[in-house]
């Protein structure tokens, strides 16, 4: 059994879909996840411990069921693990994937380290789909294609360097599943080929830096008409139309809704915050950057 020493585990949240790209694209942000472990007794029972310093997280606890995701352990040390999150949980922000992801890297240390891909296939396997732990295990921008073989196959793509954005979350939680019981079984072969085209043209605007393409590119007839209900002021947010705002998506499943700009931000968080004002609802909104690139430091060093 490898030896445990105590370290830090740092995993960021992300946005996923972008718009046309349900269940495929998500981009990596720098609201993170992060798990310290404290004390170890080399007792040989492999329990965990959480201690979560912002307060219950609610539903299951991810971090404990990726931990176990890769099967039994034998001989294993105890640990106390204290967790720390600055992604709202139930809010579109990749919260449940970046803790899925977490455990996985937390068994890492116990058992020895895994390829990205097996991380990727074991952490899938709990979510139910990859888009948003693809970005936390990888950083970037990134796709993901469930492959004939059974493996997902995950694509890095650029982000415009000079490319802003501002996330507003609701002081509401929306569950994933109650979000996705809103969509149809079925849909239109125009509605499916419309989105083909738009997620084709922001993929291209990723790799030209294209604002105007990526406006256009953001449109979807997939899942955020559907899910508009249960996002007050979304409707509105989608057909507005500011020089200064590239265009509006919702985040996830929602209810975070993420605006992309060119430079300034000044007009999409006023915009962002006026509508939700708007809507008498309460929210945060805070500008991110893009979690470039997970270093193998992401499992790092700290004192117990």
């Amino acid at each position: 059994m490898q030896r445990v020493r105590p370290r830090d585990i740092v995993v960021p949240g992300s946005i996923a879909n972008l718009g046309p790209g349900f269940d495929t694209l998500g981009l990596a942000v720098n609201l993170y996840l992060r798990l310290h472990i404290t004390n170890i007794e080399r007792d040989g029972r492999g329990r965990v411990r959480f201690r979560f310093a912002d307060g219950p997280i609610g539903g299951r606890n991810r971090i404990a069921d990726g931990f176990r995701a890769l099967g039994p352990l034998k001989n294993a040390p105890s640990m106390d693990v204290l967790v720390r999150t600055e992604i709202p949980p139930r809010g579109g922000l990749g919260s449940s994937a970046a803790a899925t992801v977490a455990g996985l890297k937390l068994r890492e240390l116990v058992d020895g380290r895994r390829s990205g891909d097996e991380i990727l296939a074991a952490a899938s396997r709990i979510e139910g789909h990859a888009d948003n732990v693809a970005p936390s295990i990888f950083g970037g921008m990134t796709s993901c294609c469930a492959a004939a073989d059974g493996t997902i196959r995950v694509t890095k793509w650029p982000w415009p360097a000079n490319w802003r954005i501002v996330v507003a979350t609701p002081h509401t939680e929306l569950a994933t599943s109650v979000s996705r019981g809103t969509l149809p079984r079925a849909m239109a072969i125009s509605d499916a080929v419309f989105n083909l085209q738009h997620m084709a043209l922001l993929l291209g605007a990723l790799q030209s830096a294209n604002a105007d393409d990526f406006r256009e590119a953001l449109q979807d007839r997939m899942h955020q008409p559907h899910r508009a209900r249960l996002v007050p002021g979304l409707r509105r947010l989608l057909s507005m139309r500011h020089p200064d705002v590239i265009g509006v998506c919702l985040s996830g499943a929602g209810p975070s809704v993420a605006a992309f700009t060119t430079g300034a931000t000044d007009a999409a968080e006023r915009i962002l915050k006026q509508a939700y004002r708007r809507e008498r609802i309460a929210c945060t909104v805070r500008t991110v950057q893009v979690h470039t690139a997970l270093r193998r430091g992401s499992v790092q060093e700290g004192d117990a």
